[in-house]
């Protein structure tokens, strides 16, 4: 397995086999053909489009909208059309910064093939003589990547939060960091990435950080997604992910980041230009 493959895993999907979602005028999901045709059985909600499905005009305000594609929601997932629903909402957007079209429930959020943002945060022990990560073991009962390999800290991105104040919410949750710490952390840039998972399409953009914490720091996880936290010296987390699938898909691509953004990868690297590129993927 090399580092690249990570990348390609996470980008393995084929574009036609999408349609488009509407809201607003704007291109704003990518659904599945069956799903589009689903969703048009709400006819006062959705109406089917020549390029896809489209959400109905008269739904010409935020709140509207949330409240609409909540009820849609609900009545899918009671229906076991869908997963189930997680209460957490995320906004729906074309990119970030702009004003939220509506609010969704993250957990149909690949249903409908919307962007979703999230932060992943890389810990990094301070006084280390070379660069050390905490690194966390996920719970066994995750629905997602259990027992995989994870960041120090990381999380989706929910509607009517701040990306640091996520930063602080989540770092309090999963490792124990006291605020002060928190706010302490940098951004770094983005990975993102487009996948075909079998409810959907997931559209990620992680923002990346770094928070460097004091030596005799040792995280705790208070939300039970985590089962424990082990050091590892970056080069090791690094050889672990270009030689084994331990770390949790996306959790690949912020460890190969991490590892060109200080000097552990270099230009003589081999696919060292193809890593680069391919961590910021459009989100066609």
């Amino acid at each position: 397995m090399a580092l690249a493959d990570h990348i390609a895993a996470c980008n393995r999907h084929d574009p036609a086999e999408y349609w488009t979602l509407w809201i607003d005028g704007q291109a704003i999901g990518r659904v599945k053909p069956a799903f589009a045709r689903r969703l048009a059985e709400f006819a006062d909600t959705f109406e089917m489009a020549q390029d896809g499905v489209r959400l109905r005009a008269h739904l010409a305000s935020a709140a509207a909208r949330t409240a609409a594609l909540g009820e849609v929601a609900e009545r899918l997932a009671y229906a076991g059309d869908v997963p189930g629903l997680r209460g957490e909402m995320y906004p729906v957007a074309r990119a970030w910064g702009l004003p939220p079209l509506a609010t969704l429930d993250r957990g149909v959020v690949p249903c409908f093939g919307t962007i979703a943002w999230g932060v992943h945060v890389n810990g990094i022990v301070a006084g280390e003589d070379e660069l050390v990560l905490w690194i966390g073991e996920r719970a066994t009962d995750r629905n997602v990547a259990p027992g995989k390999f994870d960041n120090m800290i990381a999380g989706g991105q929910p509607a009517g939060l701040s990306l640091a104040d996520n930063v602080v919410k989540e770092a309090e949750e999963e490792a124990g960091v006291p605020e002060a710490m928190a706010r302490t952390a940098r951004p770094a840039g983005i990975v993102s990435y487009v996948m075909a998972v079998p409810e959907g399409l997931r559209r990620d953009v992680l923002f990346v950080w770094d928070l460097v914490v004091p030596p005799d720091f040792t995280p705790a996880n208070s939300d039970g997604e985590v089962s424990r936290f082990v050091r590892m010296p970056a080069r090791e987390a690094l050889s672990v992910a270009a030689s084994s699938d331990r770390f949790k898909f996306n959790v690949n691509l912020v460890i190969i980041d991490f590892a060109l953004r200080h000097g552990l990868l270099d230009p003589e690297t081999p696919d060292y230009a193809t890593l680069v590129r391919d961590l910021r993927r459009p989100l066609e």
